[in-house]
């Protein structure tokens, strides 16, 4: 599977599986995650797009794009302190098992979406590997498996 493919199917998960996990949700620590990582997957989707050129590369939407990934990146530490779980949470216990992990994780991925180059097509298709395997890599350990 190319790198590009890696990404498309990262996209698409991110943004489908939004849709579905956040009804029902009773916990607010949950849901607050929730609503965040779906905000990440919604702009990474809209960065994928652009570089796979499904939409037209718009500067102004990949820097909101690019700002909405790396702020919300870097609430996640503060999102998941506390270990509050709903029966909707994708949120495996070992994300506080190997809490540094995690949030390490967390700091890459903020650091990808700011290294994110959208000057042309070929620059953003190139950097949004980078950004996508930190989606793949986290999701992976500290999420349920879709």
């Amino acid at each position: 599977m190319t790198w590009r493919t890696k990404t498309c199917v990262i996209i698409a998960t991110l943004a489908a599986t939004a849709a579905v996990a956040h009804n029902g949700v009773k916990d607010a620590d949950v849901m607050a995650r929730m609503n965040a990582m779906s905000a990440i997957g919604k702009a990474t989707k809209t960065l994928g797009d652009m570089a796979r050129g499904k939409t037209p590369l718009h500067q102004a939407k990949a820097r909101m794009a690019r700002d909405t990934i790396s702020l919300n990146a870097a609430k996640i530490p503060d999102l998941f302190e506390s270990q509050a779980t709903d029966p909707k949470s994708e949120a495996l216990p070992a994300i506080w098992d190997n809490w540094g992990d995690f949030t390490g994780r967390a700091d890459t991925m903020k650091d990808a979406a700011l290294s994110l180059d959208f000057t042309d097509k070929a620059a953003l298709a190139t950097t949004i590997r980078d950004l996508g395997a930190t989606c793949g890599g986290c999701h992976k350990r500290y999420r349920v498996e879709k």
